[in-house]
């Protein structure tokens, strides 16, 4: 082939496979354009009940009746770092508006390294440490996973990948 050696044509090529991927994770569309299909998608949202990180009872049948990102996160996942910031943007502005609330359900993580994400990077929305069964009955497989809830408890959307503040203040209405 053109009497280049064999592993100057192997690194080219795996040069230019790097350069595609890296083009196709750049030019990707955020996850909240990135919707997928899911069983739950307009049912009712499951239950969610457990204890929050600051050790209070949590259920989400007592939650009021607006929008609400139903967040399933670990502080391991590299995509649900980046997405934080987003999310605590999205729950401030969405308290100004009283729209939307946001809440996060630990996933595959201990405690302490949950309390520690949250002293560092902010959010002030009830953090859930919520048995295995609440995860299996979302149908979560890896994070993050985010679930868009209306107002009367049926769920909307389900986004794979990080959110961004504006992709789900859009979903969510003005």
């Amino acid at each position: 082939m053109l009497g280049l050696p064999v592993p100057v044509v192997v690194a080219g090529a795996l040069g230019v496979l790097m350069v595609l991927l890296i083009v196709l994770l750049a030019t990707r569309d955020p996850a909240s354009d990135r919707q997928v299909d899911s069983p739950l998608l307009g049912r009712s949202a499951p239950r969610i009940q457990g204890t929050t990180i600051e050790g209070r009872e949590f259920d989400s049948a007592t939650y009021d009746g607006r929008w609400l990102v139903v967040n399933f996160f670990a502080t391991w996942c590299v995509p649900c770092i980046e997405e934080h910031s987003e999310l605590v943007a999205f729950q401030q502005a969405q308290r100004e508006a009283g729209q939307a609330n946001v809440i996060s359900v630990v996933f595959d993580d201990d405690e302490a390294s949950v309390r520690r994400f949250f002293d560092r990077n902010g959010g002030d929305w009830p953090v859930v440490l919520a048995p295995s069964q609440v995860i299996a009955d979302w149908g979560v497989r890896g994070v993050p996973e985010s679930f868009v809830v209306d107002p009367s408890g049926t769920v909307r959307y389900k986004l794979i990948g990080g959110v961004t503040a504006q992709g789900l203040s859009r979903l969510v209405g003005p």
